[in-house]
């Protein structure tokens, strides 16, 4: 199925509602990839500061992951793509699941070059489920019955400090690529 805008608005807004790690410098890090290499599913995204120039494209700000219970935003424009990071990103035991893959992991690798595995992207798997809609928001409209928000989508992700809305926004779009998987996976059929 799809679903139109204005069934979504309808919906009921859901956000990310555990715990966020914003992680800035290199203590906060190695709190953090302690606590992100003990997963075996991490939802996934990454923030790019928008580019208002034609044919400019920056390099990307922000790489997050997360559970149900915990999101990690890693500020890779404060503290590049350490090996680390990019251990779990080649990690096939762990998956990590995002939504239109390609050009999240173009940006990464413009950073550093790695082997990304076990790279779950939903745009090719739920049609599986009989899902024809594209896009985070129609997905988590489709698969659990809820609207999220796209407000902040064109901020400055570089900014010295971000924002509330910025965070939350940033952790929830990676927890709902987790929780559509997630639900996927328990449910089993068609949609």
């Amino acid at each position: 199925p799809d679903i139109t805008a204005e069934e979504i608005k309808k919906l009921p807004l859901e956000m990310f509602r555990g715990d966020v790690f914003v992680v800035s410098d290199y203590a906060d890090f190695q709190r953090a990839i302690a606590m992100v290499r003990r997963e075996s599913v991490l939802g996934f995204d990454t923030e790019t500061k928008p580019s208002f120039k034609k044919g400019r494209r920056n390099k990307v700000s922000l790489l997050q992951l997360a559970t149900d219970k915990q999101a990690w935003l890693f500020r890779l424009s404060r503290i590049g793509l350490p090996r680390e990071l990019v251990a779990v990103l080649e990690n096939p035991e762990i998956a990590k699941i995002g939504l239109a893959l390609r050009d999240d992991l173009h940006s990464l690798h413009a950073l550093q070059p790695f082997e990304p595995r076990n790279m779950i992207d939903l745009q090719k798997i739920v049609s599986q489920y009989g899902i024809t809609a594209q896009g985070l928001r129609k997905l988590a409209a489709i698969v659990l019955g809820v609207r999220i928000s796209k407000s902040q989508q064109v901020t400055n992700w570089e900014n010295p400090v971000l924002t509330e809305s910025q965070v939350l926004y940033a952790a929830t779009d990676a927890w709902v690529c987790y929780a559509i998987w997630k639900k996927l996976n328990s449910h089993g059929t068609k949609y």
